[in-house]
């Protein structure tokens, strides 16, 4: 036997030999080409699934921390003078400035929060409305700076400012006056009759969301106060915080910055329940990928024992030259692992241009699709995103790989163990 350092340069030239050979000399590309595009198209698919999760929860998270309050500060109910229940901040700017004082928080505004009915012509929609005042609606990411966004900010004193959806649903735009109608509207002896007000749409913006813009609305804080019966009070007041993702740790503070009363409803007490299922989906999707993984690296196994049985005889031939188990056993897992290399390989560079080019592969396949591929309204967002990430592109390499060189173990040990003898007995 000739004893020879691992993977020397002849056992790669006899793999390769192989794994080039025409059927007519014993060889079996077809079934190599088979499990080469097998591997590729799972490799695709795991970078590209995985891509298109990272990126809807990108998008999903930065639109809720991008348009919405991080925490919430709020007051338990108290009965009032009148017996109902009174959950508004009377001292609202007294308890933003302590709040404000937290360590990590950016900004507090106080809020006047109600849902009312706008009206245009013949168009009706049901809106939420925010009294915020102008400076702190300018700090709001999503609302404050958007492709999409038409009108001045600037003059939002002066009428509201409406999301992309209301104006579609309303059929308005910039200069525009719609109507607000409130069914809490102005005390009389007869009782409470509806309060209507129009008012100059002055701004419209995209959030991104669906559900954002289909149903807010923006108005002045004193506006609001005065619309709604909230004079000198506030519902509550909204936190912005540095480290969003963080906010848990900041829970203890802000509650004791809010008083006895006070009770707070951070994004992820909101959201929580929606980003659970989205991690109990990528871990589900990644498992069935993976599988998907194992079932094409089975193709390799297949493809390794139509190969090792054609090759006995020169398998017999090169361990009567004096070739060791080892030497035959790395022939044949050279073979093997290449196919799974140069799979993963094309695989990764297809997922990585899936993810870069999702825009335009998803427009052709929505204008394939008249247009109906995707709906905002369930999916909560405009686009299909897609984020590509190292640690993403490793993952599925490491289980392509992984895969490919365990199942290649094994018909490369039956190939390595086969009788000298026997190979060349009906020779």
């Amino acid at each position: 036997m000739v004893n020879t350092a691992p993977f020397a340069p002849f056992e790669w030239m006899i793999a390769w030999r192989y794994l080039r050979a025409r059927r007519a000399e014993g060889g079996v590309s077809v079934m190599t080409w088979i499990s080469l595009i097998g591997i590729t198209l799972a490799v695709f698919a795991l970078i590209a699934t995985l891509s298109v999760r990272s990126g809807f929860r990108a998008e999903f998270v930065d639109t809720i921390l991008g348009a919405n309050a991080h925490v919430t500060v709020y007051q338990l109910g108290e009965v009032a003078a009148s017996g109902q229940i009174d959950r508004t901040i009377s001292d609202y700017e007294a308890l933003a400035a302590e709040v404000g004082k937290v360590p990590g928080v950016t900004r507090v505004a106080p809020l006047v929060r109600q849902q009312v009915m706008a009206n245009h012509r013949q168009s009706n929609a049901g809106v939420e409305v925010y009294g915020i005042a102008a400076a702190d609606l300018k700090t709001i990411p999503r609302i404050a700076v958007s492709d999409q966004a038409r009108g001045d900010i600037d003059r939002f004193d002066e009428g509201v400012a409406i999301g992309i959806g209301v104006a579609n649903t309303l059929g308005v735009n910039v200069g525009d006056r719609i109507k607000l109608i409130s069914p809490n509207g102005v005390k009389t002896a007869f009782g409470t009759s509806p309060r209507v007000n129009a008012y100059e749409v002055v701004y419209i913006f995209a959030a991104g969301r669906y559900d954002i813009d289909r149903t807010r609305v923006y108005l002045p804080i004193s506006e609001a106060q005065s619309f709604f019966n909230r004079d000198g009070v506030a519902d509550e007041l909204e936190v912005m915080v540095e480290e969003p993702e963080q906010v848990d740790l900041l829970a203890n503070q802000l509650l004791q910055a809010a008083g006895e009363r006070g009770q707070i409803w951070t994004w992820r007490d909101a959201s929580g329940s929606f980003l659970n299922a989205l991690d109990i989906e990528d871990r589900v999707m990644f498992v069935i990928l993976s599988v998907l993984v194992l079932i094409a690296a089975m193709n390799i196994v297949s493809g390794l024992i139509m190969l090792v049985k054609n090759k006995g005889r020169d398998i017999g031939i090169l361990r009567t030259m004096g070739l060791t188990e080892g030497s035959i056993m790395r022939v044949f897992f050279i073979c093997g692992s290449f196919t799974g290399i140069i799979g993963t390989a094309m695989g990764v560079v297809l997922g990585c241009l899936f993810a870069l080019y999702v825009d335009q592969i998803f427009g052709f396949v929505n204008y394939l699709s008249g247009g109906t591929a995707w709906d905002a309204s369930i999916r909560g967002i405009y686009f299909l995103p897609a984020k590509l990430q190292l640690g993403d592109v490793l993952s599925a390499v490491c289980l392509s790989l992984g895969l490919s060189f365990i199942v290649t173990i094994f018909p490369a040990r039956r190939a390595a163990r086969m009788n000298p003898v026997e190979a060349l007995r009906y020779e």
